[in-house]
């Protein structure tokens, strides 16, 4: 049985739909792999974000209420 043949909705190339694709079933493997790419990037971005935030907060934090001596 022969796999069915799909156009990607990206970069308009046919490709064969393959079980345990990564990916989307309307996007080639190679487009799919350039999404997961932008995805971590912006995890990564988000969670230095938070980090950075957490940061200032302690900093204000420690600022307001340290004991002087």
């Amino acid at each position: 049985m022969a796999l069915p043949k799909k156009i990607c909705s990206i970069c308009s190339e046919e490709f064969e739909l393959r079980p345990g694709k990564p990916g989307y079933a309307n996007r080639c493997p190679a487009c799919s792999e350039e999404e997961n790419t932008e995805d971590n990037t912006a995890k990564t971005e988000q969670r230095s974000d938070s980090e950075l935030i957490d940061a200032r907060k302690k900093a204000m934090r420690d600022l307001l209420y340290r004991k002087d001596s």
